[in-house]
């Protein structure tokens, strides 16, 4: 039986034209900064503008007059995944074109900065054009909302495929009964923290340039800094304080924030995800600082920045090698679970991490009880679903997977196994804290396979196997 069809080709490519227009957009904005600062590098951002927009206007065109029918979830899956891989090779060519990086490094570039991990092949960031320092803070403001979420929101009609589309980039939670207005408050709630952000850095001191990149990629739960030395290189507690709000912001659920004013912060207390975030944070950081000798904020700090799955830092890569293993073993924990669903985090998430265990629980409930009860899973008092119990043990299991494989290629070959697994969370859960292994000097299948773990670590993995097993009936006969 044949999955995918020439029809199917259709609904895939004529859906994709507009997201490779919107893709196209994205690159011609650092333009602006570029002109501000005299660096005319704009050949290098007008090239992957060029060859996206017209081949997405050539596939909205010539398939115009196509009877394609109805689109499905399958087409959203795999729209979304070549959408990410066709916005990380646009921004890769950029980087290698300014920037004179490798094919494999630049797209790895655009990757981490797309898909909110943050790590980098860039030794020194300083060096790097203002513009590329903007359009890599830019990729993460976008990718951590979500590229589909913000083209559809922006540049498309309401209707079933912008429902599909917003479904294929793990997004379920709705702020209003369309997904269109869903999406028009979604922006709006990120626009409004974004310009919070940059005032409240700009009021503690940080330059007008930093303000901007530095709330894009904390808001977003991204990370990837324009300083060498991350957020530590302003040596400021103000900052870092700033910074933790914003990184807690961006795990917290886009439809808890759009309720706060309605309920006046009641959402915001009543919200179980946002309790347990904030009971993480405070366990760990207290037990940490009772088990090591780390300066308290910068407990802190991590700590968050770990859980919301940012990656931010204050400390060097040396330094936190240094870091006893207990420290280190409760960051991969951390980074392994992720912030709330429905925010911009990546990894595991809460939600799923909730009910897999309140799904252990109740089998154990259900061993200890009379034969025949039926034990509901509830979480704020609402009934979950066997299918969604089910659904949450099967993707850790695959996530588990990922880490595995992943882990087990850098140990093949020879790189230092806890530090390599603990690099292989932090690239699975979008996050970005490192141990020093991801950097220029790895081996460029080890890049080529730390990019795909970053792509299903923001796409939640399912449409990504999708794709590659639609992509696979090319070959049958």
């Amino acid at each position: 039986m044949r999955y995918i069809n020439k029809n199917d080709l259709l609904v895939i490519m004529q859906n994709s034209g507009m997201i490779m227009i919107g893709i196209g957009i994205m690159c011609l904005i650092p333009i602006l900064v570029d002109l501000i600062y005299l660096e005319f590098n704009f050949i290098g951002y007008l090239i992957p503008a060029t060859i996206s927009i017209t081949i997405g206007t050539i596939f909205i065109k010539l398939l115009k007059n196509y009877s394609i029918g109805s689109m499905r979830t399958k087409h959203g899956m795999i729209i979304s995944a070549l959408a990410w891989l066709w916005a990380s090779l646009m921004g890769g060519l950029a980087f290698i074109l300014i920037s004179h990086v490798g094919f494999v490094d630049g797209v790895f570039e655009s990757m981490s900065a797309l898909s909110g991990t943050g790590m980098s092949l860039i030794g020194n960031v300083e060096i790097l054009p203002q513009s590329i320092l903007f359009f890599r803070s830019l990729q993460q403001w976008i990718g951590s909302l979500g590229i589909i979420v913000l083209i559809i929101g922006l540049m498309t009609r309401p209707g079933t495929a912008t429902s599909k589309l917003y479904q294929s980039e793990a997004r379920e939670e709705r702020l209003k009964p369309s997904i269109k207005a869903t999406l028009k408050n979604t922006i709006i709630i990120y626009l409004i923290y974004t310009i919070i952000g940059i005032i409240l850095y700009l009021l503690a001191g940080m330059p007008l340039f930093d303000s901007i990149c530095s709330t894009f990629t904390t808001i977003s739960t991204g990370g990837m800094s324009i300083k060498n030395m991350n957020i530590g290189y302003y040596h400021s507690d103000l900052i870092y304080f700033i910074t933790i709000v914003l990184m807690i912001l961006g795990a917290t659920s886009f439809l808890v924030h759009y309720k706060v004013i309605k309920t006046r912060g009641k959402s915001l207390i009543q919200d179980l995800q946002f309790k347990v975030l904030i009971s993480i944070i405070a366990i760990v950081t207290i037990l940490i600082y009772l088990t090591s000798t780390i300066i308290p904020m910068e407990i802190l700090f991590t700590v968050v920045s770990a859980i919301t799955t940012t990656g931010a830092n204050v400390n060097s890569v040396a330094i936190m090698c240094s870091w006893p293993s207990f420290v280190l073993i409760c960051l991969m924990v951390l980074m392994m679970m992720g912030g709330s669903s429905g925010s911009t985090v990546g990894a595991l998430k809460l939600f799923r991490v909730i009910t897999f265990f309140k799904g252990i629980y109740r089998h154990i409930k259900e061993i200890l009880s009379p034969e025949g009860r039926i034990i509901p899973i509830k979480i704020s008092n609402q009934k979950i679903s066997e299918k969604t119990v089910a659904q949450s043990g099967n993707y850790i299991t695959l996530y588990m997977i990922g880490i595995v494989i992943t882990w087990a290629m850098l140990c093949f070959y020879g790189h230092d196994p806890f530090k390599s697994l603990f690099d292989t969370v932090s690239l699975q859960g979008n996050v970005g804290l490192s141990l020093g292994i991801i950097g220029t000097n790895l081996e460029t299948p080890l890049k080529a396979l730390c990019i795909f773990n970053m792509w299903i670590g923001r796409l939640e993995i399912y449409p990504v196997l999708i794709t590659i097993r639609a992509f696979l009936e090319i070959f049958k006969r």
